[in-house]
């Protein structure tokens, strides 16, 4: 019988190749751990996947269907994924309802879009908890199906390859130890499927050769593997990693989830650039500095590049705003790129502030939105590109890529504090810039804001007094995990949990400066980089949002909320530390240097890998010692098949009547060990009869009284005849066909057995009498009308 096709595992093997099935579905799990962060998640998965099992193993107990188990392991884990994804916050539930559904559909949005737009490694929160749970339970039932409803557990394997798919898309390197673990279960469930059945002596025989074999085993790799290692070249040599790759581009997500845990992000640098003053050679050495000269450049005085701003808020989520209709080409353009219509297209003017020039190289990044200074710059790049004054960003036709250059030459304003006092509140153009969602909490955040500002006296105060009261250490802290929703507005959460990063802390200042009149939006992009031989490297985990306000006069002004540990210093015009702003800070030690919640496990590629290539022949061993793994996996299987099939045709007719006793009973089919074999023969038929409504077949019955004459001459005989090889296990094969074909199922025998409770006859009796009684009266009518007629 090869392990493809077997034949399907009943009783206590049926439970065990589906507690395999777990198992591996568990272990095969271990593939996705590097492209996971460290928080916790596999209890709930791991919590589903048993409550699964046990409620297919239970089907699969009482019915011989194949397909009966699956649906309804399908349909217990719908259910177990509704009450624990779907249940309201802060609530439990018992019984799944359609609100259920829209919650659990609207999680796995959130989950997809996550994958969509997170890079790895990243924490796995709750939607993509649910997306991780769905896929394990999917894998466990198609591998449970194949194994044991379909009897054919090799193609099981398949099942649990479908895990290392995400690995394998991302070409991130894998886990070897989840191969392993998945293996050895693999090939568990390999040899439960052609172990013979063998009765308690032989059992015990096997379980001692067993482990004598495993001693054996391990013996032999002890002794042997220091001499192979220490054979020439093969200690040189190295396992493949599975997948070297660095976890894919990198793109900024356009809508952002004020709800949303933040996920991990990568350490792949995604731009790297230069920053010089105009006239300077990039190779030659800075200018030592003077009081005459113009203050010095670097990636602080530019500050964070911007790819995209947001006015849209629906009280959960920052959406994209659509192109304005105003979008002019980059080609067409060769002055400055500014929102402000005195300014664009003119030529930079070192007399409105400091000039500096930013060379770009793309590095991992794949956007069609350009980083680019919050500052008016001019721009340099080929290819189809517009700029929006009305949005202030850049926008392509295609996505930016590996290796793509790009030149800007940087007006740097010299805005202080004191610009800003008096400033009033401007009007940017659009309304959306005022709007507050409409919630339960929208007046409390309106009267948190009033309270905050309170003492201030214009505009700008204001907006100091809220950036102060959010960057505070004392009332809020940086956490990249989101507290769970208590209410329906993700602003009012926020600031009642006083946890979160930088989307929630520039939402929350954002939607108070609405609240209290203050135009506000949302920019997104990268905090400045950090300095390497006078390349500045920006990665994934610095990618940042933060709020700007609008003032007459000035336009957008960035202001930072979040806590100087993700952000460093704020800017010079809104740090209350500085009395006077100026576009330089020329010390690097002002840097940000953007450390998220959760340390980072993915490759740093800010630097060229080293001593990872593999030359051509290292592939050599590796190829000799899987070709060499395959061999032996194949004469196993070949040899516990054969032995099984010598040991079915070695059956002697004891061994072969206490199998047919044990499968017989699987079917409620039993006789006590007193019951004579001729006896037992007789009770068979009776048995068979009373569970199916028809006789046992004539081959069956047969093949049942050659056993029981087998038995009785193997037992009694002086000298037993020599049995013919297999013929013992045939006839056992011929009885079960023909109990098969009678019609007998477990299920009937489960329904037999509770007829034939105490007291089930006499239930029995009392409903017909019911029934005749009922029937009675009916008749006397019919009767009665009949005489009229």
């Amino acid at each position: 019988m090869s392990p493809l096709h077997t034949t399907p595992p009943r009783g206590w093997r049926a439970v065990a190749t589906t507690a395999l099935c777990v198992l591996g579905t568990i272990t095969s799990l271990h593939a996705l751990t590097n492209l996971l962060g460290t928080v916790p998640w596999r209890g709930p998965v791991v919590l589903l996947l048993l409550v699964t099992a046990a409620a297919v193993a239970v089907v699969r107990s009482v019915t011989r269907a194949v397909w009966v188990p699956t649906v309804v392991g399908l349909v217990v884990a719908t259910v177990a994924v509704l009450l624990r994804y779907g249940a309201p916050p802060g609530r439990l539930q018992l019984v799944p309802d359609l609100s259920s559904w829209e919650r659990t559909s609207a999680l796995w949005s959130q989950g997809v879009h996550l994958v969509e737009v997170a890079v790895v490694p990243v924490d796995v929160v709750r939607p993509l908890e649910l997306l991780l749970a769905v896929g394990a339970l999917l894998v466990f039932l198609a591998a449970d199906l194949l194994a044991v409803g379909l009897a054919m557990p090799a193609l099981a394997g398949v099942a649990f390859a479908a895990m290392w798919t995400p690995t394998i898309v991302l070409e991130f390197p894998g886990r070897g130890s989840a191969i392993l673990w998945t293996g050895l279960v693999y090939l568990l469930l390999l040899a439960l499927s052609v172990a013979p059945q063998q009765t308690r002596a032989d059992n015990a025989r096997r379980a001692g050769r067993a482990t004598a074999s495993a001693v054996a085993v391990v013996a032999v790799a002890l002794v042997a593997g220091p001499v192979l290692a220490a054979l020439p070249g093969w200690s040189a040599w190295g396992l493949p990693q599975f997948g070297s790759g660095t976890g894919g581009p990198v793109d900024l997500a356009a809508d952002l989830d004020v709800r949303a845990s933040l996920g991990g992000r990568t350490d792949r640098a995604v731009l790297l650039y230069q920053v010089h003053a105009p006239g300077q050679d990039d190779d030659a050495p800075a200018p030592t500095p003077s009081t005459t000269a113009a203050p010095a450049v670097n990636a602080n005085s530019v500050g964070p590049l911007r790819a995209m701003t947001l006015l849209s808020f629906d009280g959960r989520s920052w959406h994209a705003d659509s192109d304005s209709g105003r979008s002019l080409e980059i080609g067409a353009l060769p002055g400055l790129l500014s929102p402000d219509p005195d300014r664009l297209g003119t030529e930079p003017d070192a007399e409105r502030g400091t000039l500096a020039v930013v060379d770009v190289e793309v590095g991992a990044l794949e956007d069609d939105q350009l980083p680019i200074p919050v500052f008016p710059r001019t721009l340099m790049i080929d290819g189809d590109w517009t700029y929006d004054p009305v949005r202030d960003q850049v926008d392509g036709s295609g996505d930016t890529y590996e290796g793509q250059q790009f030149s800007m030459v940087v007006e740097i304003p010299s805005l202080t504090a004191d610009d800003l006092a008096d400033a009033r509140v401007g009007d940017p153009g659009d309304p959306r810039a005022l709007e507050v969602p409409t919630s339960s909490h929208a007046g409390d955040i309106r009267d948190l804001a009033v309270e905050l500002t309170r003492e201030a006296d214009t505009p700008y105060e204001s907006a100091m007094a809220l950036q102060s009261y959010l960057r505070s250490a004392a009332n809020f802290t940086y956490d990249t995990r989101v507290a769970p929703a208590r209410t329906d507005d993700a602003v009012w959460d926020f600031l009642e949990s006083r946890q979160g990063y930088c989307v929630q802390f520039a939402t929350a200042m954002t939607v108070m400066a609405r609240s209290i009149g203050i135009p506000a939006r949302v920019g997104v992009g990268f905090l400045p980089g950090s300095s390497d031989d006078g390349t500045y490297v920006i990665t994934g985990q610095q990618s940042h949002a933060w709020p700007e306000l609008y003032f007459e006069g000035h336009g957008w002004v960035r202001f930072e909320p979040t806590p100087a540990i993700q952000t460093g210093a704020p800017p010079p015009w809104s740090d209350p530390l500085l009395n006077t702003g100026g576009g330089a800070r020329p010390t690097q030690e002002a840097l940000p240097t953007a450390q998220p919640g959760p340390a980072a496990t993915g490759q740093a590629t800010a630097a060229p890998r080293t001593g990872s290539a593999t030359q051509d022949d290292t592939w050599v061993p590796v190829a000799v010692t899987v070709a060499v793994v395959l061999a032996l996996a194949a004469l196993v299987v070949t040899l516990i098949t054969r032995r099984r099939a010598r040991v079915l045709a070695d059956l002697t007719p004891e061994q072969a009547w206490a199998r047919l006793r044990r499968s017989l009973g699987r079917f409620g089919i039993r006789w006590s060990a007193a019951t004579t074999p001729r006896s037992a023969v007789a009770s068979v038929q009776r048995q068979v009869s009373a569970l199916a409504g028809q006789p046992l077949g004539d081959d069956a019955v047969a093949a049942l009284h050659e056993l029981a004459h087998a038995l009785e001459l193997s037992r009694y005989a002086p000298q037993p005849p020599v049995a013919t090889p297999g013929a013992a296990a045939g006839d056992v094969e011929r009885v079960l066909a023909g109990v098969r074909a009678a019609g007998v199922t477990r299920s009937g025998a489960v329904a037999h057995t509770v007829r034939s409770l105490p007291g089930a006859a006499w239930l029995r009796g009392r409903r017909a009498r019911r029934s005749r009684a009922a029937q009675r009266p009916a008749e006397r009518a019919d009767a009665h009308t009949g005489s009229g007629d």
